[in-house]
């Protein structure tokens, strides 16, 4: 779960407390502190126990999510690579053609 890192450090500085010290009112290690305050990442349980130490509803420090757009993929974006290729192709070979001419 996703928490807001930002508003969990606040809270903590706004107590006073060191990492270690919420730890340990929250019954989990420094490093998930560590880990809550730098990626804001959770699990349910921490969550939990975060908003009971800090007193608050556990809505208000969850990570408001924002859906997931779906970009469609134009499949024929695939077809302009092929007039390229042949582009290409022509270029060297027309190339070629014009280096062996001035060569004799």
């Amino acid at each position: 779960m996703l928490v807001n890192a930002q508003k969990i450090k606040a809270h903590r500085i706004k107590l006073d407390w060191t990492q270690q010290q919420l730890a340990d009112a929250c019954g989990v290690s420094m490093r998930t502190i560590q880990r809550v305050e730098r990626y804001g990442k959770a699990s349910n349980e921490t969550s939990m126990a975060l908003a009971a130490v800090f007193e608050v509803d556990k809505q208000s420090i969850i990570e408001e999510q924002t859906p997931i757009k779906v970009i469609e993929v134009n499949q024929f974006k695939a077809l302009h690579i092929i007039p390229l290729c042949f582009a290409v192709i022509f270029g060297m070979v027309l190339g070629a053609m014009v280096m062996n001419m001035l060569k004799t």
